[in-house]
């Protein structure tokens, strides 16, 4: 393929993408092939000899996407926001035309620069203590990771060294792996897998904190355990808080736990993946509160800030922290040019159209009764049993008009309802409630 026809293909790729954004919502939102349907309908082995890139691209619909579920469809309401947008998209295609391997700032300057840029950007938009920023007297900064659970793992593993240092500074005759042994973590048993899992890379041992009637951490459940560590000579040296949990996206209080943290030498991470974007709405600002309290804090915008994937925001008080720990920002050595993405978007819409965005599918669209109404997340019992929920996820499932996923809360098998697609609009939710209400209505009779 020479410049003239790439010129021309992506023309072709534009238009494609574009058709299909717009027509969307007439595929089923998700597949219904078996494992491994893929391998039957491709050879076994590469070509030896080049194929046609027409039949390529006829291919696109025969072979992927029979196997793709729809996230940006209308009616995906399934996990969380997986958002995009067309300026996203065309700084995704710049990214990879320039090909960077931001490694170093001397690798590409400007990689590394509008990185840290736009982690400003974000952060003042975000009204983050000056600490967080780059740009000011402070002795933090931010970074893109991959994902948030690269941002918890990051984290941990500073929090990590930053104890062993403390430790045996003043206790020299302490070897490394006897401190280690003592070391203890805490989450919420809301939290993430993730946040477990960074444990386990990090071997040390990892407590989960009981939440309140709302799912939330609160102060007094925290310092219990902590002192019942410390009285058993363990180490308490790192807590994880969620703000907007994947379940329902319950609040710890930071404005809790955040002193009891920076009393006992705890590192706090703030993980707000899911609902970290609202914080850019004065009225929804409030739910950081505390945020001056913790060492890290992430987010991603790729779930609702309108930049696709991947893009998951971190700032740190004390950037010497990380680096001091990884001699780096994160645990890769190559990154791509992610804040292209970001300064597109943020340019093409200005703050108020991203708050407009997030008004919208926070706010608006968010009629159901709910937990907890941020996000458009709506958690419902909507049958009765366990059984039957079960059941009804099924005929949901199977119908492919709209897609969700459940979870359990204090052992009840729950429907999770997440507005999730920059195109949903009202009549997209009245649908999908009348599509829910009516599946219910025909369990129930059958079942009475």
């Amino acid at each position: 393929m020479d410049a003239a026809e790439f010129r021309r293909r992506g023309r072709e790729m534009v238009d494609y993408v574009a058709d299909y954004l717009e027509n969307i919502e007439e595929r089923p939102v998700s597949s219904d092939v078996e494992p491994g349907y893929l391998r039957s309908l491709i050879p076994t082995e590469a070509p030896l000899e080049p194929d046609n890139y027409d039949d390529i691209i006829k291919d696109v619909e025969r072979v992927i996407m029979p196997g793709i579920t729809h996230w940006n469809s209308p009616y995906f309401y399934a996990y969380f926001p997986a958002s995009n947008s067309y300026p996203a998209m065309l700084a995704d295609m710049l990214c990879g035309g320039l090909g960077c391997i931001g490694f170093t700032w001397a690798a590409s300057p400007a990689c590394t620069e509008l990185e840290t840029v736009m982690l400003d950007w974000l952060g003042k938009m975000l009204k983050l203590p000056d600490h967080f920023i780059a740009g000011t007297h402070g002795r933090g900064g931010g970074v893109i990771q991959g994902t948030a659970s690269e941002a918890t793992l990051m984290a941990l593993l500073a929090a990590r060294c930053k104890t062993l240092r403390r430790i045996r500074a003043a206790n020299s005759e302490l070897s490394e792996g006897e401190i280690r042994s003592k070391l203890v973590a805490y989450t919420s048993e809301q939290a993430h897998s993730s946040v477990e899992r960074a444990s386990l890379i990090g071997d040390v041992t990892m407590r989960m904190v009981p939440t309140d009637s709302t799912y939330a951490v609160r102060g007094s459940m925290l310092k219990k355990m902590l002192e019942e560590d410390k009285a058993a000579g363990l180490i308490p040296f790192y807590f994880c808080a969620t703000l907007g949990t994947t379940a329902s996206c319950a609040f710890d209080n930071i404005t809790e736990l955040g002193p009891i943290c920076n009393k006992e030498h705890v590192w706090m991470h703030i993980d707000a993946a899911y609902a970290g974007s609202a914080f850019i709405c004065p009225e929804f600002r409030p739910l950081l509160n505390g945020i001056e309290f913790a060492d890290s804090f992430n987010f991603n915008p790729h779930k609702w800030l309108l930049v696709n994937f991947d893009c998951s925001t971190m700032w740190v008080k004390k950037r010497e922290d990380i680096i001091g720990a990884f001699n780096h920002w994160q645990i890769p050595l190559g990154r791509r040019f992610r804040s292209l993405k970001m300064w597109f978007v943020f340019r093409s819409y200005g703050i108020q159209g991203l708050q407009a965005y997030i008004r919208k599918v926070g706010v608006q669209l968010n009629d159901p009764p709910c937990i907890f109404s941020l996000n458009g997340t709506v958690c419902n019992d909507l049958v009765g049993s366990n059984d039957l929920n079960q059941l009804l996820l099924k005929r949901i499932t199977n119908s492919r008009e709209i897609h969700l996923v459940p979870c359990q809360l204090s052992g009840v098998f729950v429907l999770r309802f997440a507005i999730c697609a920059r195109s949903t609009d009202s009549r997209h939710i009245q649908h999908a409630w009348r599509h829910i209400t009516q599946l219910s209505c025909e369990l129930l009779q059958e079942n009475h």
